[in-house]
Parts: C-alpha cells; structure tokens; sequence
C-alpha cells in the first residue's frame, strides 16, 4: 500500500497540480508523463516511445464518430431545433401540474441527442429552460435545480461524447455503449419528473397551458426532424445497418438536408459549423492521443496492478470494486471535466475492472453516470458554474437549489450498479 501511495502521489499528485495552476489537461498529462521519465521510477525521456503513441493513440476508426457528432450537434443547433423541441415538448405535458417544469426534463431528453455534452445542454437549453419557468411563476431553487439535472441525461442517451471517449480508450464498441445507456438514461428523466411532480405538489405550484391539439400538431410537425435524428442512429444500429460511426456520418447528411430544407443553413453557416466543430474535434483528439501515452506510462509503473490489488485487498466482490470505484469517481467528478476524467481514469481503472469481472459495458456506463453527479456537486461542479452565468443566479443559490436533485441520481446510478441488466440488456439485442 505504501508503494501504490508514493507513485499515486508522483503520478496522479504531478497531474493534479498542474491542472489545478490552470494548464489544459492534455499538457498536464503530458508533462506529468515527462516528469515520470525523468523520476527514479522511469527510464529517461523516450522520444520514439513518445511519438509513437501519440499517433497511434488515433489511429482508429472509431474516434471518425468524435467529429460527425460533435458537427451533428452544433448544426441541429444552428437551425433552430432547440426552440422546437422546447416548443414540442411545452405542447405535449405543458397541461399538466407542473407542467413546464415536466417540459424542462423532457426538452433535455429529446436534446440530448442533438449535443450528447452536459455543459452544451446546460448552457444552450438551460437558459431557455430557467426563464420559461420563472416567467410562469416557480422560484428560483426549482427552476435552477432542474435546469442543471435535467442538463446530465444528454451524455447518457445516445449520441454521446463521453461514450465516444471511453469507447475508444477502453476499446469496446461505440454501438453497444450508446445502447447501453438508453434504460439508464430514459429511467433517470422519469425519476426527476417524478422529483419535479413531487415538489410542484408540495409546494402548490399550478401553472398550466391549456392543452392545445393543433399546438401540438403542428409543434410536432416542426420538431419531427429534429426527434427523428437520434432514432436514426439508435434504430440502424440496432438493426445492423451501419456501425455508431457510420450513424453519425449518415446523420450529419440527413441534417444538413433538413437544414437545406428549412432554408436556414446556408454555406456560410454550414463553413462556419466546419469550421468550428474541426477545432473542437482537435481539442478532444489531441486529449485522447496523450491519454494514450498517459496510460502506457501508468503500465509501465504497474499502477493498475497495484491499485486493482489495493481493492481486492478490501474486496473481491464485483460489486464491492465497483461501488469502492464509483467513490473514488465521485471525488474525481468534483473538481475534474468529464472528459478529462476519462481520459486519465479509464487507463487506470480497465485492470481492476477486468480482474473484478466487471463487464467494460456495464462499467462505461456506471463511469460517466457518476462523473455526470460530478458534474453538479460542489466546490467545483462545472455545471453549477454555468448556471451562475446563463441566469440571474448567484453560485450559492445554484448550489443550494441542486441538492434535492442528487436523490434520483443517486438511486438510478445504484440501480445500474446492482443491475447490471439495466444497461446490458439493449445492447445484447443488437445482430451478432
């Protein structure tokens, strides 16, 4: 236990530090794997050692589906489908108690398939979500409480940037992972309708919208594209046409078509998406590239051999390791980015996982549902932060206003701990 100590705090401690002075997590990893070189515990400086996993950490077909989702996204966005959605979604439970509240949950669940990132539905959809509901009368805890959770369910269902992330580093399938996370991601948004009807009740809100059936006829109408985007993927990888890749590629076609279609995407617009998804695609291969060499490292140390023996010190039940892991995931989720948290963890932790028996599936899923709880947990909660500057909220009020909300987070995420089936089950139905 003392050796797993010191080289966690040489390798794990350097790391942090650095990403706490404010240096971008890729750098940070980066030169914490130099600093590893150069320590009684390395061998020097390797340059071809270097080189090579940095280009063979992206030499991968699957990591083609980081930039047609992350282009999916921002062009749904650019025509205009968050306003249908909303307005869809306004029109379909809008009539009922609480109903805009029920809206806020359910918009974000149809909008997650458009950005498949917490922080784009948090700042895209949240400050839409927040003023709609302060306009009908809800005080600020429940409009900024269900603003941020309901912003984690997009990178539970599919398309998913995370998904894509662990997918890659933990070489299982893309498809697979996507499908695993739609029981877990449709059972989280009932659980916090259910919250939000509860605390409407309690607290004697009735602000309702009469329901409409041409409103709704016609807000379907408009939002149909936009709904019938994530069936495309999830429907043709289930049935075997193409892989999550393809998907994503097949769906970027079908948008700028619908974006044509609606007169709203010209070739300014579709050069500027191009242009600026190209630049976000970099960011997050670059971070995956140096994960790559980030992990070798941690091999090489035997750090996953030596932590995977630290909890089989304390248990050698699969769901023991896993709640130990889910943890250490929740301290992580605080004051680290998602995607950052992948990257440096998943290297680490597919090891223990392995030697526990814990299916890689079943696991990327637990993963990212704890670090989403990260996501909204203080001192450090990105999401938190990005309330505070979308609404009229100060950061303390944000803080407050989400506790209430961790309750169906919390039950969901041990639900698909002690169920595996509960994420397993979709993707078994796929052919083959």
């Amino acid at each position: 236990m003392m050796e797993l100590a010191i080289i966690g705090l040489l390798f794990l401690g350097t790391l942090l530090a650095l990403y706490a002075a404010g240096m971008p997590v890729a750098v940070a990893m980066g030169l914490t794997c130099l600093v590893i070189m150069v320590s009684p515990y390395g061998d020097g400086i390797n340059y071809g050692l270097i080189s090579t996993q940095l280009l063979f950490g992206l030499n991968s077909f699957t990591l083609l589906a980081i930039p047609f989702y992350l282009l999916l996204g921002r062009l749904m966005n650019h025509i205009g489908m968050t306003q249908r959605i909303f307005r869809f979604a306004g029109a379909l439970v809008g009539q009922f108690r609480g109903g805009i509240a029920q809206v806020n949950v359910l918009a974000s669940m149809i909008f997650s398939g458009m950005s498949g990132l917490a922080l784009a539905d948090a700042a895209g959809l949240g400050r839409v979500e927040y003023r709609a509901m302060r306009d009908h009368g809800y005080d600020k805890g429940i409009s900024l409480g269900v603003s941020g959770s309901s912003a984690i369910i997009g990178p539970i269902i599919p398309p998913s940037v995370p998904i894509i992330i662990y997918a890659v580093l933990a070489e299982e399938s893309i498809g697979e992972l996507f499908l695993a996370g739609i029981v877990p991601g449709l059972l989280l948004g009932l659980l916090l309708m259910a919250l939000v009807y509860a605390l409407v009740v309690r607290r004697e809100y009735d602000a309702r919208e009469p329901f409409d059936p041409e409103e709704l006829k016609e807000s379907f109408i408009g939002a149909a594209a936009a709904i019938l985007t994530p069936l495309i993927i999830v429907l043709g990888i289930l049935s075997g046409y193409f892989t999550a890749t393809e998907a994503g590629a097949v769906s970027v076609v079908y948008v700028i078509l619908v974006g044509i279609a609606y007169g709203e995407l010209t070739a300014g617009g579709l050069y500027r998406e191009l242009r600026d998804s190209a630049v976000e695609t970099f960011s997050l291969t670059f971070i995956v590239a140096v994960a790559a060499l980030y992990g070798l490292i941690a091999l090489q140390l035997q750090l996953p051999t030596l932590l995977a023996e630290g909890i089989g010190a304390v248990t050698t039940d699969p769901v023991g390791a896993l709640l130990l892991i889910v943890l250490l995931l929740l301290v992580v989720g605080t004051f680290m980015e998602t995607i950052a948290a992948i990257t440096i963890l998943v290297p680490i932790l597919l090891p223990v996982i392995e030697l526990t028996g814990i299916d890689p599936v079943h696991f990327g899923i637990v993963m990212i549902l704890t670090l989403m709880l990260g996501l909204l947990t203080p001192p450090f909660g990105v999401i938190l932060f990005v309330l505070e500057k979308v609404t009229d909220a100060s950061l303390e009020e944000v803080m407050y206003a989400v506790i209430p909300f961790y309750l169906p987070i919390l039950v969901v995420l041990l639900l698909v701990v002690l169920f595996p089936g509960l994420a397993t089950y979709v993707p078994g139905l796929m052919p083959g």
